[in-house]
């Protein structure tokens, strides 16, 4: 039964997070593929850039979305017994799903937003913390990559700190939801958030790397 399990988990957080929202969105609603425009990424930074901030908007909400949806229904499927491994491993192909989609040739997004949903899975304060170096990053640097790849680490750190605190006893259960499974899941999916901006890192090492901005009409108008 665990084996089935762990199929089952491997293959909804992959399928479900294969299905890329902005090249839908972008295929139907602006009649182009967002990968052709841009940095030629298919996440809601790059739909935002390229098609506006409504594109963007709906974008993070369907990539946040259909990752909460994955781990909620293979922890429905799994029960308490198995929960935190399928949890663990749903995770990790929610994100590898992202990025290399079966359905759009292999070619998707950097899974920042999918990262955000199993934060907030994980628990509400590792997404808290996650949007909060997220969003100083960016004030100070206006800079997606930067404030994308920070709020990664912040995410190791939040977990580990969270976890140390658990197994102290600190906080009368406060911390109880970090469990191993999910500081593991959290350092394997933000490394693999980062390993997908190496380009972005190459570029930040170069001085080449552009701040945010986006366009109000669509690439081919």
């Amino acid at each position: 039964m665990l084996a089935l399990y762990i199929i089952l988990s491997l293959l909804i957080g992959y399928l479900l997070c294969s299905i890329n929202v902005s090249v839908l969105i972008s295929r139907l609603a602006y009649k182009s593929d967002v990968r052709d425009h841009g940095s030629g990424n298919a996440g809601a930074t790059n739909m935002a850039r390229v098609y506006g901030l409504k594109g963007g908007l709906l974008v993070l909400l369907g990539d946040f979305v259909k990752a909460i949806l994955a781990c909620v229904i293979i922890r429905l499927i799994c029960g308490p017994k198995y929960e935190e491994l399928c949890f663990m491993l749903t995770g990790i192909a929610c994100v590898i799903g992202h990025a290399y989609p079966v359905f759009f040739n292999f070619k998707g997004g950097k899974g920042v937003t999918v990262g955000a949903a199993i934060a907030l899975m994980i628990d509400w304060k590792a997404l808290l913390f996650i949007v909060l170096v997220f969003v100083l990053t960016f004030i100070f640097t206006k800079t997606v990559s930067k404030s994308s790849m920070l709020g990664a680490l912040g995410l190791i750190v939040i977990t580990l700190c969270c976890y140390v605190l658990s197994i102290c006893g600190v906080g009368n259960g406060y911390f109880d939801n970090f469990t191993i499974q999910r500081v593991f899941l959290a350092m394997v999916a933000s490394l693999m958030v980062i390993w997908l901006h190496r380009e972005n890192i190459l570029r930040i090492l170069k001085g080449e790397e552009k701040q945010f901005t986006f366009h109000k009409k669509q690439a081919n108008a």
